[in-house]
C-alpha cells in the first residue's frame, strides 16, 4: 500500500474512532441529561402519558393529574391554589418542577424504587402506568389560618408550624403566593404569560419565604444568647445592665433599648427580667460577656448554619456572621449585625426548646402510598442534635412565658399558656427610617407543647415604622397556634 492510501485509511480510521466515541458519549454519558432537559418533547409526551400520582394534606387533594384533550394525555391541577403553592410548587412543560413536584418527582411519575412491583404489575399486566402519592404533614386547616393571617392583611411574610417532638411540618405559608395552575396549563402560551406576569411582581411571588428567605431576627435571637449564658454559668437571676443606652465596647457606636426606656426601675436587671422586657444594654452586654465563640456553637446546636437541612425541598442556611470583634458580638446577640434567619430556623429553635432541648429535623412528606394507597414508606422522627439539657430548655420556657405574658397585640387564647418571643429587627441602608421585620416565635401549651409557630411579617406589615413583633405578628402566630390546638384535640 502506497502512503497516500495508507494516509487515507488512516484519516478514516480516526473518523470512525471519533465518531464511535461522540455516540456513545451521546447514548451513554449524556442519556440521563438530554431525557431530563426539559426541551425534550419526547420525554415531555412520555411523563404525560402517565397519570401522575397525588399530593396530598389531611385528606384533601393538593394536586391531581386530569385527562386533558391537548396534545398531552394529562394535564395537572392545583385545586387550593395559592393557599399550598409553597408546599406543592408547580410542574410545566415549559418552566420544570418545582417544591415537591421536584423533590418528590420520581415517586410522582412512578419510577421510584419504592413502587417497582407496581410497574412490574402494570407491564405484567398492560395496566396504564401511574405515579404513586405523596402524603404530606401539612394541617390544611392550620395552613389556612397561617396563610389568610398574612395574606388577609396583605402582609409579606412567612409562618411555619412544627411538631415539636417530631418536626412534621403543620403548616408553611408565604404570601404573596401565586397560583400554580397556569403554570401547569397545557397551553404554553398561557404558562409563559403567567410566568411574566409573577416574574415581574414586586415582592416576588414565587420566592418561599419560609425556607429560601433569609432576615435578620431581631430580638427572638435573643433565645440563643439566654441558652448559652444559661450553659455558661448565669441564672435567670443574674444581673445586667439595665442603661437606656450603652456605647459599645472598644467603638463609639451606641446601642439603645427600643424607644430608649430603662431596663426596670434598678441600674440592673436580671436575665429574666431582660428577656421579659427584651432590653438590647443588657443582651449586648451578655453577649460581649459571652463572646462570639460561645455564641456560636449555641446557634450551631440550633442548627444555624448548616447547609444540607432538606424538608426535601432545600433550606436556605441560616447564619450568625463572623462575629470578628466585641462590637459585632454584641450586636450578633440581639439579632442584629450579621445574623440571618429563615422563619424554617426559628420554628425549629422555638420547637427545640419545647421539646426539651432536642432539634427534630422538620420534614414535610408523612408518607409514601402506591398507586393502590397502600403505604409504601413513611418518614420517622430524626433527632439532628441537641440544643440543651433538659433542665435549661425547662428555664427556657419559664423565661418564655414571662416574654408572652408582657408582649401586646392581639389573639391571647383564653386558658391557653403560650411561651413566646418577640422580634422587631431593623435593616436596610437607613435602619432608623425603614419599617421593621417583625417576627413571634412561640410554642404551646407552654407545659406540655403540641405546636411551635414561627412569624415573619417584612417591613412592618400595615404599621410601617410603628410596627413591632407584637403588634404585628404575634396575632397571627397566635390564630395559627388556636387552630393547631384545635386540631389536636
Amino acid at each position: 500500500m502506497n502512503r497516500p492510501v495508507r494516509r487515507v485509511a488512516l484519516a478514516v480510521m480516526v473518523m470512525i474512532v471519533v465518531l464511535l466515541g461522540n455516540i456513545t458519549y451521546v447514548q451513554v454519558v449524556m442519556a440521563g441529561q438530554y431525557r431530563d432537559d426539559s426541551r425534550n418533547q419526547r420525554s415531555q409526551i412520555d411523563e404525560y402519558s402517565r397519570q401522575r400520582g397525588q399530593i396530598v394534606a389531611g385528606g384533601q387533594v393538593l394536586a391531581q393529574s386530569v385527562e386533558s384533550d391537548g396534545r398531552l394525555r394529562f394535564a395537572r391541577q392545583y385545586p387550593q391554589g395559592e393557599m399550598f403553592a409553597p408546599v406543592t410548587g408547580f410542574l410545566s412543560t415549559v418552566y420544570g418542577k418545582t417544591a415537591l413536584e421536584r423533590s418528590t418527582d420520581e415517586v410522582l411519575n412512578g419510577t421510584d424504587d419504592r413502587l417497582f412491583v407496581r410497574r412490574l404489575s402494570d407491564l405484567i399486566t398492560g395496566r396504564d402506568p401511574a405515579g404513586g402519592n405523596v402524603v404530606t404533614t401539612i394541617d390544611p386547616e392550620v395552613q389556612r389560618a397561617a396563610y389568610d393571617g398574612l395574606a388577609s392583611r396583605g402582609y409579606t411574610g412567612a409562618v411555619v408550624a412544627l411538631v415539636p417532638q417530631t418536626g412534621e411540618i403543620l403548616a408553611m405559608a408565604s404570601t404573596p403566593s401565586f397560583d400554580p395552575n397556569p403554570l401547569a396549563s397545557p397551553d404554553p402560551a398561557q404558562q409563559q404569560e403567567a410566568w411574566k406576569r409573577y416574574g415581574a411582581a414586586d415582592p416576588d411571588p414565587m420566592t418561599n419565604r419560609a425556607i429560601n428567605e433569609i432576615e435578620p431576627p431581631g430580638s427572638t435571637f435573643k433565645l440563643v444568647t439566654t441558652a448559652a449564658a444559661l450553659q455558661n454559668g448565669y441564672t435567670p437571676d443574674s444581673q445586667l445592665t439595665a442603661a437606656r443606652n450603652i456605647q459599645l465596647a472598644d467603638s463609639t457606636t451606641t446601642l439603645e433599648n427600643y424607644n430608649g426606656s430603662a431596663c426596670g426601675g434598678g441600674a440592673t436587671a436580671s436575665l429574666r427580667e431582660a428577656l421579659a422586657r427584651s432590653c438590647n444594654t443588657a443582651f449586648a452586654q451578655l453577649g460581649g460577656e459571652l463572646g462570639p465563640d460561645k455564641l456560636r456553637a449555641q446557634a450551631e446546636a440550633f442548627g444555624i448554619g448548616r447547609t444540607d437541612l432538606q424538608i426535601p425541598m432545600p433550606v436556605t442556611a441560616s447564619q450568625v456572621g463572623p462575629m470578628s470583634d466585641t462590637p459585632s458580638t454584641q450586636q450578633s446577640a440581639i439579632g442584629q449585625r450579621d445574623v440571618r434567619l429563615t422563619p424554617m430556623q426559628l420554628a425549629m429553635i422555638g420547637a427545640s426548646i419545647a421539646n426539651g432541648g432536642q432539634t427534630m429535623a422538620p420534614h414535610l412528606v408523612k408518607e409514601i402510598q402506591s398507586q393502590t394507597l397502600d403505604v409504601v414508606d413513611t418518614t420517622d422522627p430524626d433527632r439532628m442534635s441537641r440544643s440543651m439539657p433538659a433542665d435549661v430548655a425547662r428555664t427556657m420556657t419559664d423565661l418564655m412565658v414571662g416574654s408572652e405574658e408582657r408582649t401586646s397585640g392581639g389573639g391571647k387564647i383564653t386558658g391557653v399558656q403560650i411561651a413566646s418571643k418577640t422580634g422587631t429587627a431593623e435593616h436596610g441602608t437607613d435602619p432608623k427610617n425603614t419599617p421593621p421585620h417583625a417576627w413571634y416565635v412561640a410554642f404551646a401549651p407552654a407545659d406540655d407543647p403540641k405546636v411551635a409557630v414561627a412569624v415573619l411579617v417584612e417591613n412592618g406589615g400595615d404599621r410601617a415604622l410603628e410596627a413591632t413583633g407584637g403588634s404585628v405578628a404575634a396575632p397571627i402566630g397566635r390564630a395559627v397556634i388556636a387552630e393547631a390546638l384545635r386540631d389536636a384535640q
